[in-house]
């Protein structure tokens, strides 16, 4: 009797192990970062981010570059508004594809503006903004002075366009646009590409009957 139930023990199956799947590590999703927003500058939040702008973004030099030549900008730090708009749409590459397009000769080179498509596109995506002048940091309009045009709108308190700047070429400077007009840098290197520009010629509306297109980038 006892072997026949060593003998049924014997034959029991062992218990089969229960198999363990093997935990595949998840895949970390990586976040996506978020894109930056873009900003669509008013005459509400304009300054507030040129504020801010011009603390973070330090450079002071920009090339203008033309097929004449380059001309390159050294902006003033003391007129931090209009220095801050000027890099910013130097970055946001607004100026490549837009003209000199006004020229008085021995006064100014007027540049910054185009009608085509791309440029106008350009501004409805940055914004529709004026910046207030900024004209008792101590610069005059000298020879190779950069200097910000008010708006052609219904403008007493001569808000400038941000999209446009000129140049003055007249010697020995255009004085009697002190107190008008903001000031807010200076022709470093390339007043003779600045001069040529100055006599092409023109047509009744002060366009150059060539155009003159530009870039610009910014140096160190």
């Amino acid at each position: 009797m006892g072997l026949l139930i060593f003998a049924q023990i014997g034959c029991q199956e062992k218990p089969k192990k229960k198999a363990v799947k093997a935990k595949v590590p998840e895949k970390k999703q990586l976040k996506k970062a978020k894109p930056k927003e873009e900003i669509y500058l008013d005459d509400k939040n304009a300054i507030p981010f040129f504020y801010k702008y011009a603390k973070k973004n330090k450079e002071n030099k920009v090339r203008i570059i033309t097929k004449y030549g380059n001309i390159d900008i050294l902006l003033y730090d003391n007129t931090p508004y209009h220095r801050a708009n000027f890099v910013y749409l130097t970055k946001k590459k607004y100026f490549d594809g837009t003209m000199f397009h006004r020229v008085v000769p021995n006064f100014i080179i007027q540049g910054g503006n185009s009608d085509s498509r791309k440029s106008m596109k350009k501004r409805h995506q940055i914004g529709r903004y004026l910046l207030p002048p900024d004209t008792k940091k101590g610069h005059s309009h000298h020879r190779g002075v950069i200097s910000m045009p008010s708006s052609e709108i219904d403008n007493p308190h001569k808000l400038a366009s941000p999209y446009e700047f000129f140049i003055v070429q007249q010697s020995p400077g255009a004085y009697h646009l002190d107190g008008h007009y903001t000031a807010f840098g200076e022709v470093i290197n390339g007043m003779a590409v600045v001069d040529q520009i100055n006599q092409l010629k023109i047509d009744n509306r002060e366009m150059p009957i060539n155009n003159v297109y530009i870039k610009t980038e910014i140096i160190k």
